[in-house]
Protein backbone atom coordinates (compact mmCIF):
# COMPACT_ATOMS: atom_id res chain seq x y z
CA UNK A 1 0.00 0.00 0.00
CA UNK A 2 1.45 3.24 -1.21
CA UNK A 3 1.08 7.09 -2.33
CA UNK A 4 2.06 8.96 -4.85
CA UNK A 5 4.97 11.22 -4.00
CA UNK A 6 3.60 14.18 -5.54
CA UNK A 7 -0.37 13.13 -7.74
CA UNK A 8 -1.06 15.48 -10.38
CA UNK A 9 -3.72 18.43 -10.46
CA UNK A 10 -5.65 16.39 -12.49
CA UNK A 11 -5.46 13.30 -10.37
CA UNK A 12 -6.69 15.77 -7.17
CA UNK A 13 -9.53 17.18 -8.89
CA UNK A 14 -10.78 13.84 -10.18
CA UNK A 15 -11.08 12.75 -6.45
CA UNK A 16 -13.23 15.55 -5.53
CA UNK A 17 -15.39 14.98 -8.38
CA UNK A 18 -16.07 11.54 -8.34
CA UNK A 19 -16.41 11.62 -4.85
CA UNK A 20 -19.08 14.11 -4.69
CA UNK A 21 -20.68 12.27 -7.51
CA UNK A 22 -20.16 15.00 -10.17
CA UNK A 23 -18.76 12.31 -12.70
CA UNK A 24 -19.26 8.86 -12.57
CA UNK A 25 -18.36 6.61 -9.75
CA UNK A 26 -15.45 4.70 -11.77
CA UNK A 27 -13.60 5.06 -15.23
CA UNK A 28 -13.21 1.75 -15.86
CA UNK A 29 -15.76 -0.97 -15.44
CA UNK A 30 -15.07 -4.72 -16.06
CA UNK A 31 -16.98 -8.32 -15.61
CA UNK A 32 -14.51 -9.46 -12.66
CA UNK A 33 -15.73 -10.48 -9.39
CA UNK A 34 -14.14 -9.72 -6.60
CA UNK A 35 -12.96 -12.59 -4.30
CA UNK A 36 -13.09 -12.44 -0.53
CA UNK A 37 -9.53 -12.19 0.02
CA UNK A 38 -9.51 -9.43 -1.70
CA UNK A 39 -12.16 -7.80 0.13
CA UNK A 40 -10.51 -8.70 2.99
CA UNK A 41 -7.03 -7.12 2.02
CA UNK A 42 -9.12 -4.11 1.30
CA UNK A 43 -10.89 -3.38 4.41
CA UNK A 44 -7.81 -3.95 6.68
CA UNK A 45 -6.15 -1.04 4.23
CA UNK A 46 -8.87 1.06 4.89
CA UNK A 47 -9.06 0.43 8.45
CA UNK A 48 -5.15 1.35 8.98
CA UNK A 49 -5.51 4.35 6.71
CA UNK A 50 -8.01 6.10 8.18
CA UNK A 51 -6.78 5.44 11.65
CA UNK A 52 -3.56 6.65 11.01
CA UNK A 53 -4.12 9.20 8.34
CA UNK A 54 -7.56 10.66 8.66
CA UNK A 55 -7.99 14.36 10.38
CA UNK A 56 -9.70 13.59 13.27
CA UNK A 57 -8.07 10.13 14.64
CA UNK A 58 -11.09 9.22 16.62
CA UNK A 59 -13.34 9.64 13.97
CA UNK A 60 -10.81 7.90 11.54
CA UNK A 61 -10.71 4.64 13.98
CA UNK A 62 -14.64 4.91 14.18
CA UNK A 63 -14.73 4.43 10.81
CA UNK A 64 -12.50 1.41 10.02
CA UNK A 65 -13.81 -0.22 13.02
CA UNK A 66 -16.99 -0.34 11.27
CA UNK A 67 -15.79 -1.35 8.44
CA UNK A 68 -13.76 -4.25 9.81
CA UNK A 69 -17.07 -5.39 11.77
CA UNK A 70 -19.22 -4.98 8.77
CA UNK A 71 -16.50 -7.54 6.90
CA UNK A 72 -16.75 -9.79 9.60
CA UNK A 73 -20.33 -10.02 10.00
CA UNK A 74 -20.54 -11.08 6.44
CA UNK A 75 -21.86 -7.40 5.70
CA UNK A 76 -19.83 -7.62 2.35
CA UNK A 77 -20.24 -11.26 1.30
CA UNK A 78 -22.85 -11.85 -1.10
CA UNK A 79 -21.06 -8.06 -3.06
CA UNK A 80 -19.20 -9.51 -6.17
CA UNK A 81 -19.26 -6.42 -8.24
CA UNK A 82 -15.77 -4.33 -7.92
CA UNK A 83 -17.79 -1.07 -8.56
CA UNK A 84 -20.46 -1.96 -6.15
CA UNK A 85 -18.27 -3.30 -3.34
CA UNK A 86 -16.38 0.34 -3.85
CA UNK A 87 -19.24 2.28 -3.65
CA UNK A 88 -20.64 0.79 -0.13
CA UNK A 89 -17.48 1.03 1.46
CA UNK A 90 -17.63 4.59 0.98
CA UNK A 91 -21.14 4.75 2.01
CA UNK A 92 -20.09 2.80 4.97
CA UNK A 93 -16.90 5.59 5.81
CA UNK A 94 -19.26 8.02 5.23
CA UNK A 95 -22.61 7.26 7.30
CA UNK A 96 -19.66 7.76 10.34
CA UNK A 97 -17.85 10.67 9.04
CA UNK A 98 -20.49 12.41 6.73
CA UNK A 99 -16.85 13.29 4.77
CA UNK A 100 -18.11 13.92 1.21
CA UNK A 101 -14.28 13.85 -0.11
CA UNK A 102 -13.90 9.88 1.38
CA UNK A 103 -14.48 7.68 -1.91
CA UNK A 104 -13.05 4.01 -2.73
CA UNK A 105 -12.65 3.44 -6.26
CA UNK A 106 -12.19 0.63 -8.54
CA UNK A 107 -9.50 2.05 -10.73
CA UNK A 108 -7.33 -0.38 -12.44
CA UNK A 109 -6.23 0.99 -15.11
CA UNK A 110 -5.46 4.28 -14.02
CA UNK A 111 -3.28 2.53 -10.93
CA UNK A 112 -1.70 0.49 -13.68
CA UNK A 113 -0.46 3.73 -15.22
CA UNK A 114 1.04 5.19 -12.06
CA UNK A 115 2.44 2.04 -11.14
CA UNK A 116 4.53 1.83 -14.13
CA UNK A 117 5.72 5.04 -14.68
CA UNK A 118 7.19 5.09 -11.19
CA UNK A 119 8.45 1.82 -11.52
CA UNK A 120 10.08 2.70 -14.92
CA UNK A 121 11.41 6.28 -13.25
CA UNK A 122 9.13 7.86 -16.10
CA UNK A 123 6.73 10.27 -13.98
CA UNK A 124 7.58 13.30 -15.83
CA UNK A 125 5.94 11.31 -18.62
CA UNK A 126 2.75 10.59 -16.88
CA UNK A 127 2.74 14.04 -15.36
CA UNK A 128 2.92 15.22 -18.57
CA UNK A 129 0.15 12.97 -19.32
CA UNK A 130 -2.44 14.39 -17.31
CA UNK A 131 -1.49 17.99 -18.73
CA UNK A 132 -2.57 17.36 -21.69
CA UNK A 133 -5.61 16.33 -20.14
CA UNK A 134 -5.95 19.38 -18.21
CA UNK A 135 -4.40 21.75 -21.30
CA UNK A 136 -7.23 19.73 -23.59
CA UNK A 137 -10.27 21.25 -20.93
CA UNK A 138 -8.41 24.78 -20.87
CA UNK A 139 -7.76 24.31 -17.24
CA UNK A 140 -11.76 23.75 -16.63
CA UNK A 141 -11.99 27.77 -18.24
CA UNK A 142 -15.13 27.51 -19.75
CA UNK A 143 -16.58 30.85 -20.76
CA UNK A 144 -15.50 34.42 -20.49
CA UNK A 145 -17.31 37.53 -21.39
CA UNK A 146 -18.71 41.17 -20.93
CA UNK A 147 -22.22 41.41 -20.60
CA UNK A 148 -23.92 44.73 -21.43
CA UNK A 149 -23.75 46.84 -18.42
CA UNK A 150 -19.83 46.57 -18.31
CA UNK A 151 -20.39 43.10 -16.08
CA UNK A 152 -18.00 40.65 -16.72
CA UNK A 153 -18.94 37.16 -16.61
CA UNK A 154 -16.37 34.12 -16.05
CA UNK A 155 -17.46 30.52 -15.39
CA UNK A 156 -14.52 27.86 -14.63
CA UNK A 157 -15.37 23.97 -13.26
CA UNK A 158 -12.39 23.61 -11.37
CA UNK A 159 -9.00 25.04 -9.66
CA UNK A 160 -6.14 23.03 -11.53
CA UNK A 161 -2.54 23.83 -10.25
CA UNK A 162 -1.43 27.70 -10.53
CA UNK A 163 1.68 26.13 -11.90
CA UNK A 164 0.06 25.15 -14.89
CA UNK A 165 -3.26 27.04 -15.21
CA UNK A 166 -2.00 30.34 -13.78
CA UNK A 167 -1.67 32.01 -17.34
CA UNK A 168 -5.24 30.82 -17.87
CA UNK A 169 -6.43 32.59 -15.11
CA UNK A 170 -3.99 35.71 -15.24
CA UNK A 171 -5.32 35.82 -19.02
CA UNK A 172 -9.14 35.60 -17.75
CA UNK A 173 -8.61 37.97 -15.49
CA UNK A 174 -6.70 40.91 -17.45
CA UNK A 175 -9.63 40.15 -20.01
CA UNK A 176 -12.16 41.44 -17.30
CA UNK A 177 -10.19 44.23 -15.29
CA UNK A 178 -12.20 46.94 -16.14
CA UNK A 179 -15.61 45.53 -15.83
CA UNK A 180 -17.49 47.36 -13.51
CA UNK A 181 -18.38 44.41 -11.58
CA UNK A 182 -17.75 40.24 -11.79
CA UNK A 183 -19.98 37.34 -11.65
CA UNK A 184 -17.94 34.68 -10.94
CA UNK A 185 -19.98 31.21 -11.83
CA UNK A 186 -19.16 28.21 -9.58
CA UNK A 187 -22.21 26.43 -9.96
CA UNK A 188 -20.03 23.40 -11.78
CA UNK A 189 -17.24 23.97 -10.11
CA UNK A 190 -16.27 21.30 -7.82
CA UNK A 191 -12.92 22.28 -5.60
CA UNK A 192 -9.07 21.70 -6.60
CA UNK A 193 -5.84 23.37 -5.96
CA UNK A 194 -5.80 26.47 -3.05
CA UNK A 195 -2.15 27.53 -5.41
CA UNK A 196 -5.10 28.65 -8.08
CA UNK A 197 -7.37 30.57 -5.41
CA UNK A 198 -4.70 32.21 -4.17
CA UNK A 199 -3.73 33.69 -6.92
CA UNK A 200 -6.93 34.65 -8.22
CA UNK A 201 -8.04 36.14 -5.13
CA UNK A 202 -4.86 38.25 -4.98
CA UNK A 203 -6.73 40.26 -7.94
CA UNK A 204 -9.36 41.22 -5.17
CA UNK A 205 -7.39 42.99 -2.91
CA UNK A 206 -4.78 46.08 -2.39
CA UNK A 207 -3.30 45.05 0.81
CA UNK A 208 -1.96 41.47 2.20
CA UNK A 209 -5.25 39.16 3.54
CA UNK A 210 -5.14 35.88 5.20
CA UNK A 211 -7.24 33.69 2.99
CA UNK A 212 -6.98 30.60 4.72
CA UNK A 213 -4.97 27.66 7.02
CA UNK A 214 -4.81 24.24 6.51
CA UNK A 215 -4.40 22.32 9.70
CA UNK A 216 -2.67 19.04 9.13
CA UNK A 217 -2.90 16.11 11.44
CA UNK A 218 0.64 14.51 10.16
CA UNK A 219 3.32 16.72 12.20
CA UNK A 220 0.62 18.36 13.62
CA UNK A 221 1.30 21.32 11.56
CA UNK A 222 -0.50 24.41 10.34
CA UNK A 223 -0.21 25.92 6.19
CA UNK A 224 -1.70 29.63 5.85
CA UNK A 225 -2.04 30.93 2.75
CA UNK A 226 -2.32 34.51 2.45
CA UNK A 227 -2.86 36.81 -0.90
CA UNK A 228 -0.04 37.00 -3.22
CA UNK A 229 2.35 40.32 -3.09
CA UNK A 230 2.47 40.21 -7.18
CA UNK A 231 0.12 39.78 -9.74
CA UNK A 232 0.42 40.57 -13.10
CA UNK A 233 -1.84 42.85 -14.93
CA UNK A 234 -4.07 45.20 -13.19
CA UNK A 235 -6.04 44.33 -9.97
CA UNK A 236 -9.74 44.50 -9.59
CA UNK A 237 -9.65 45.73 -5.73
CA UNK A 238 -13.07 48.30 -6.35
CA UNK A 239 -14.67 45.63 -9.03
CA UNK A 240 -18.24 44.16 -7.31
CA UNK A 241 -18.41 40.37 -7.24
CA UNK A 242 -20.74 37.91 -7.32
CA UNK A 243 -20.02 34.42 -6.39
CA UNK A 244 -22.93 32.16 -8.24
CA UNK A 245 -23.51 28.79 -6.04
CA UNK A 246 -25.17 25.60 -5.98
CA UNK A 247 -25.19 22.28 -4.23
CA UNK A 248 -22.60 21.12 -6.49
CA UNK A 249 -20.13 23.99 -5.64
CA UNK A 250 -17.33 22.11 -3.34
CA UNK A 251 -14.07 21.81 -2.01
CA UNK A 252 -11.98 24.57 -3.27
CA UNK A 253 -14.81 26.19 -5.13
CA UNK A 254 -16.13 26.24 -1.29
CA UNK A 255 -13.22 27.66 0.44
CA UNK A 256 -13.02 30.50 -2.49
CA UNK A 257 -16.74 31.55 -1.96
CA UNK A 258 -15.91 31.26 1.81
CA UNK A 259 -13.12 33.18 1.72
CA UNK A 260 -14.19 36.10 0.01
CA UNK A 261 -17.80 36.15 1.60
CA UNK A 262 -15.66 36.30 5.13
CA UNK A 263 -13.56 38.97 4.00
CA UNK A 264 -16.69 40.93 3.18
CA UNK A 265 -15.19 40.63 -0.77
CA UNK A 266 -18.34 38.84 -2.97
CA UNK A 267 -21.88 38.57 -2.49
CA UNK A 268 -23.20 34.94 -2.71
CA UNK A 269 -26.02 34.13 -4.68
CA UNK A 270 -27.40 30.76 -5.01
CA UNK A 271 -27.87 27.78 -3.16
CA UNK A 272 -25.87 26.49 -0.29
CA UNK A 273 -22.39 24.44 -1.13
CA UNK A 274 -21.96 20.79 -0.77
CA UNK A 275 -20.26 21.26 2.19
CA UNK A 276 -16.86 20.02 1.94
CA UNK A 277 -13.54 21.51 3.53
CA UNK A 278 -10.91 18.61 4.27
CA UNK A 279 -7.93 18.49 1.87
CA UNK A 280 -7.67 14.82 0.34
CA UNK A 281 -4.78 12.80 -0.96
CA UNK A 282 -5.47 9.61 -2.98
CA UNK A 283 -3.41 6.32 -1.51
CA UNK A 284 -3.31 3.18 -3.76
CA UNK A 285 -4.78 0.26 -1.77
CA UNK A 286 -4.02 -2.58 -4.03
CA UNK A 287 -4.05 -3.07 -8.15
CA UNK A 288 -7.76 -2.62 -8.36
CA UNK A 289 -8.41 0.36 -5.67
CA UNK A 290 -7.65 3.84 -4.69
CA UNK A 291 -9.26 5.64 -1.95
CA UNK A 292 -9.43 9.32 -1.07
CA UNK A 293 -8.50 10.31 2.32
CA UNK A 294 -8.57 14.01 4.11
CA UNK A 295 -5.51 14.38 6.00
CA UNK A 296 -6.43 18.07 7.35
CA UNK A 297 -8.80 20.57 7.83
CA UNK A 298 -9.36 24.10 6.85
CA UNK A 299 -9.09 26.86 9.44
CA UNK A 300 -10.75 30.45 8.46
CA UNK A 301 -8.51 32.94 9.84
CA UNK A 302 -12.08 35.42 10.70
CA UNK A 303 -14.46 32.30 12.14
CA UNK A 304 -11.55 29.82 13.20
CA UNK A 305 -13.29 27.51 11.58
CA UNK A 306 -14.54 26.24 8.27
CA UNK A 307 -17.88 25.28 6.06
CA UNK A 308 -17.51 21.20 6.51
CA UNK A 309 -21.02 19.19 6.36
CA UNK A 310 -22.72 22.71 6.62
CA UNK A 311 -21.72 24.46 3.46
CA UNK A 312 -21.84 28.05 2.53
CA UNK A 313 -24.59 29.73 3.29
CA UNK A 314 -25.40 32.27 0.16
CA UNK A 315 -26.40 36.16 0.52
CA UNK A 316 -29.01 35.87 -1.49
CA UNK A 317 -30.23 32.23 -1.51
CA UNK A 318 -32.37 31.14 -4.74
CA UNK A 319 -32.46 28.03 -7.31
CA UNK A 320 -28.88 27.56 -9.05
CA UNK A 321 -30.54 28.11 -12.57
CA UNK A 322 -31.98 31.79 -11.44
CA UNK A 323 -28.84 33.14 -9.50
CA UNK A 324 -27.66 34.45 -13.00
CA UNK A 325 -30.65 36.52 -13.25
CA UNK A 326 -30.77 37.71 -9.67
CA UNK A 327 -26.97 38.56 -9.37
CA UNK A 328 -26.59 40.11 -13.45
CA UNK A 329 -30.13 42.49 -11.92
CA UNK A 330 -27.78 43.06 -8.56
CA UNK A 331 -25.13 44.39 -10.56
CA UNK A 332 -26.55 46.82 -12.71
CA UNK A 333 -28.62 47.92 -10.03
CA UNK A 334 -25.74 48.99 -7.58
CA UNK A 335 -23.74 49.86 -11.50
CA UNK A 336 -26.82 52.73 -11.94
CA UNK A 337 -26.86 54.01 -8.26
CA UNK A 338 -22.92 55.06 -8.37
CA UNK A 339 -22.31 55.41 -12.12
CA UNK A 340 -21.67 59.52 -12.85
CA UNK A 341 -21.42 59.69 -16.29
CA UNK A 342 -24.96 60.60 -17.79
CA UNK A 343 -24.09 58.81 -20.83
CA UNK A 344 -23.21 55.67 -19.28
CA UNK A 345 -26.10 55.96 -16.42
CA UNK A 346 -28.06 55.54 -19.37
CA UNK A 347 -26.94 52.67 -20.95
CA UNK A 348 -26.60 50.54 -17.84
CA UNK A 349 -30.61 52.26 -17.21
CA UNK A 350 -31.82 50.75 -20.74
CA UNK A 351 -30.11 47.15 -19.68
CA UNK A 352 -31.36 46.94 -16.20
CA UNK A 353 -35.02 48.12 -17.82
CA UNK A 354 -34.40 44.60 -20.09
CA UNK A 355 -33.28 42.43 -17.18
CA UNK A 356 -35.81 43.10 -14.91
CA UNK A 357 -38.45 42.51 -17.69
CA UNK A 358 -37.04 39.40 -18.30
CA UNK A 359 -36.60 38.40 -14.62
CA UNK A 360 -40.36 39.80 -14.02
CA UNK A 361 -42.03 38.16 -17.00
CA UNK A 362 -44.66 40.47 -17.94
CA UNK A 363 -48.05 38.72 -19.36
CA UNK A 364 -49.86 40.09 -21.85
CA UNK A 365 -53.30 39.22 -22.36
CA UNK A 366 -53.53 36.67 -25.13
CA UNK A 367 -57.40 38.98 -25.75
CA UNK A 368 -55.67 42.11 -26.78
CA UNK A 369 -53.01 40.78 -28.80
CA UNK A 370 -54.73 41.17 -32.14
CA UNK A 371 -55.23 44.90 -31.92
CA UNK A 372 -50.60 45.08 -32.27
CA UNK A 373 -51.26 43.52 -35.59
CA UNK A 374 -50.73 45.45 -38.69
CA UNK A 375 -48.63 47.79 -41.02
CA UNK A 376 -46.80 50.44 -39.84
CA UNK A 377 -44.75 51.44 -42.42
CA UNK A 378 -41.76 49.34 -43.45
CA UNK A 379 -42.59 47.36 -40.05
CA UNK A 380 -45.24 44.46 -39.54
CA UNK A 381 -46.59 42.91 -36.97
CA UNK A 382 -48.30 39.65 -37.13
CA UNK A 383 -49.88 37.19 -34.87
CA UNK A 384 -49.04 33.37 -35.64
CA UNK A 385 -49.48 30.77 -32.99
CA UNK A 386 -50.49 32.79 -29.88
CA UNK A 387 -47.50 35.20 -30.28
CA UNK A 388 -46.65 38.09 -31.88
CA UNK A 389 -43.82 38.51 -34.57
CA UNK A 390 -42.05 41.85 -35.80
CA UNK A 391 -40.61 42.05 -39.41
CA UNK A 392 -39.15 45.23 -40.66
CA UNK A 393 -38.85 45.00 -44.52
CA UNK A 394 -37.25 41.92 -45.60
CA UNK A 395 -35.15 41.08 -42.43
CA UNK A 396 -35.62 38.09 -40.42
CA UNK A 397 -38.56 37.80 -38.58
CA UNK A 398 -38.19 38.26 -34.73
CA UNK A 399 -40.63 36.91 -31.68
CA UNK A 400 -42.06 40.04 -30.21
CA UNK A 401 -41.68 39.75 -26.19
CA UNK A 402 -44.06 41.74 -23.88
CA UNK A 403 -41.91 44.38 -21.30
CA UNK A 404 -44.23 46.37 -20.14
CA UNK A 405 -48.09 47.84 -21.68
CA UNK A 406 -47.33 48.59 -24.87
CA UNK A 407 -43.22 48.25 -24.93
CA UNK A 408 -41.89 44.77 -26.42
CA UNK A 409 -37.64 43.52 -26.66
CA UNK A 410 -36.71 41.25 -28.58
CA UNK A 411 -33.91 38.31 -27.83
CA UNK A 412 -32.10 39.29 -30.83
CA UNK A 413 -31.59 42.55 -30.64
CA UNK A 414 -30.78 43.98 -27.08
CA UNK A 415 -30.21 47.51 -28.68
CA UNK A 416 -33.71 47.72 -29.80
CA UNK A 417 -37.31 48.18 -28.63
CA UNK A 418 -40.81 48.87 -29.80
CA UNK A 419 -43.05 50.99 -28.30
CA UNK A 420 -46.87 51.65 -29.41
CA UNK A 421 -48.05 54.63 -29.55
CA UNK A 422 -51.93 55.04 -28.65
CA UNK A 423 -54.65 58.01 -28.60
CA UNK A 424 -58.09 57.74 -27.52
CA UNK A 425 -57.15 54.33 -26.63
CA UNK A 426 -56.26 53.15 -30.13
CA UNK A 427 -52.72 52.20 -31.67
CA UNK A 428 -52.19 54.36 -34.44
CA UNK A 429 -48.39 54.47 -34.71
CA UNK A 430 -45.02 52.22 -33.71
CA UNK A 431 -41.60 53.85 -32.29
CA UNK A 432 -38.87 51.97 -32.60
CA UNK A 433 -36.72 52.58 -29.53
CA UNK A 434 -32.61 52.20 -29.39
CA UNK A 435 -30.44 51.78 -26.76
CA UNK A 436 -28.18 55.36 -27.85
CA UNK A 437 -31.53 57.34 -27.45
CA UNK A 438 -32.05 57.37 -30.85
CA UNK A 439 -35.97 56.77 -31.90
CA UNK A 440 -37.59 56.39 -35.24
CA UNK A 441 -41.95 56.34 -35.91
CA UNK A 442 -44.10 54.97 -38.24
CA UNK A 443 -48.01 55.64 -38.47
CA UNK A 444 -50.47 52.62 -38.70
CA UNK A 445 -50.93 52.09 -42.28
Amino acid sequence: MKTKKRISTYVLTLIVLISFGIIPFSLNAQEAKIQQAEKQQVVDSIAKLMTNRYVFPDVGKDMGDLVLKNMASGKYDAVSDYNEFGMMLTDDLRSVSNDRHIGVRYNPERIAMEKKAEAEGNEEELEAYYRRFDEANNYNFKTIKILPGNVGYLKFNGFANAAEAGPTAVAALNFLAYTDALIIDLTENGGGSPSLIQLMTTYFFDEPEHLNSFYIREGDQTEQFWTLPWVPGRKMTNTDIYILTSSRTFSGAEEFTYNLKKLERATIVGETTGGGAHPVSMFIINDNFTIGVPFGRAVNPITNTNWEGTGVEPDVKVNKDEAFDVAYQMALEKRLENEEMEELKNQVAWTLDGIKAKNEKFNLDPKKMKEYTGNFGPRVITLQDGALYYQREDRPKMKMIPMKEDVFYFDELQYFRLKFIRENGKIVAVEGMYDNGNTDKNEKG
